[in-house]
């Protein structure tokens, strides 16, 4: 992310001191960050401590003059690759929408032509009061993306809704902003991840050692990539990708539920969950006595999720994932020609320092006329943006 530049406009809100941290993690991807500071938010804390944070000189004057005499606002706002008010107050809000220029903020927004990004963070009843709903209203009609606010406990001790959201958050929003390959804007994605898990009695069940850690990425990749992505997932303990739609479930019957209910809005459907293919035929009410398992557990099939969706699908291009232990192109070859699929990603779990529960993998892509590209061992981080953007080629 070198040679990025962002403009941070901060306001006087006591989640200023976040902005804190969203500019140190912005330094250590190696991004610029140019502060602009309103008189308010001076209040709060000193110019000094974020010239420090951010190493440059940060701005407050409408009417300094840079070092060659150009006007400080007019040079911040063309050389900005991006714009971020954080924390955004109602007041420099209602100012955005409605061109106010009184400030050095406030002016050089007008004069931007990057990107703005808005994180409010207010007291529930402000941000839900309906002027500044309107004025957000108007502000996302523009173009301008806001960083919706978390829910909680609120520093004036309300709860509800206007906690900034996390830096790490913001962060991931910015480089997805600064990296802007959109390719598959406009485009719906469901993605599934995680395993399944059946219950054969209150205290016992089966399951498998997916960690759905390729799914949440391959779901990242493609938010970053400017899709409306849902994200359907069996029990896993990941946190969900900012901005992507999350559905939780149990059970492989939970998982087609879902999936077969929200599959005839989606363009691209990718199915990385690792769904168990049998269930016990009878889910027993009560602890079965350790001596009595094997005569009381009968398997049956589960559904096959992916085939259907194959036999059944119109415009949707289908992408499923196969994890085996051997001859894992062969296989993967034979499911496309099988369910009817139009890419696969197969995957060897008994790689060592890949497959489940590690955060590595390698992989092979196969397409649907069979030509094979392989991915050597990498980050599922790495991976996933990869496979996104061969998927994003093959359906523009």
């Amino acid at each position: 992310m070198k040679h990025k530049k962002v403009v941070l406009g901060v306001t006087g809100g006591i989640a200023i001191y976040k902005a804190l941290e969203v500019i140190s993690l912005l330094k250590k991807l190696e991004i610029e960050v140019q502060v602009i500071m309103t008189r308010h938010a001076r209040e709060f804390v000193t110019p000094m401590t974020f010239e420090a944070m951010s190493g440059r000189k940060v701005l407050t004057d409408l009417f300094t003059l840079g070092a060659d005499s150009k006007i400080e606002h007019i040079e911040v706002a063309k050389t900005a690759d991006l714009f971020v008010v954080l924390p955004a107050t109602a007041n420099i809000i209602g100012k955005m929408a409605r061109g106010i220029a009184d400030d050095l903020l406030s002016t050089t927004l007008l004069a931007t032509k990057a990107p703005v990004y808005v994180a409010p963070a207010m007291n529930t009843n402000m941000f839900e009061h309906v002027s500044v709903q309107e004025n957000l209203g108007i502000l996302r009609d523009r173009g301008v993306v806001i960083i919706e606010p978390d829910a909680g406990r609120l520093a004036c001790g309300d709860t509800g809704k206007g906690k900034l959201a996390p830096p790490e958050d913001i962060v991931e929003q910015i480089v997805w902003a600064l990296e802007a390959r959109q390719t598959l804007k406009d485009k719906k994605i469901l993605v599934t991840a995680g395993p399944t898990v059946e219950p054969i009695d209150p205290v016992r069940y089966i399951t498998n050692p997916s960690s759905g850690r390729m799914g949440f990425e391959m779901a990242r990749a493609a938010r970053a990539l400017g899709a409306e992505v849902y994200l359907v997932a069996g029990p896993v303990n990941l946190k969900t990708p900012f901005g992507v739609r999350r559905i939780d479930v149990t059970t492989s019957e939970d998982m087609y539920r879902e999936v077969m209910g929200l599959y005839d809005r989606m363009d691209i459907v990718i199915k990385a969950a690792a769904v168990l293919d049998y269930r016990p035929e009878k889910v027993h009410e009560k602890k079965i006595k350790k001596e009595d398992i094997e005569a009381s557990l009968t398997l049956e099939r589960t559904r096959d999720i992916l085939k259907t969706l194959g036999k059944t699908k119109s415009h949707q291009f289908l992408v499923g994932f196969a994890a085996q232990t051997h001859d894992v192109v062969d296989y993967a070859k034979a499911k496309i020609r099988d369910k009817n699929l139009d890419f696969m990603v197969a995957n060897d779990v008994s790689l060592k320092g890949g497959g489940f529960q590690s955060e590595w993998n390698e992989v092979y892509l196969i397409t649907r006329d069979m030509q094979v590209t392989h991915l050597s061992l990498d980050k599922k981080s790495v991976i996933a943006k990869e496979i996104l953007e061969k998927i994003a080629d093959m359906v523009k």
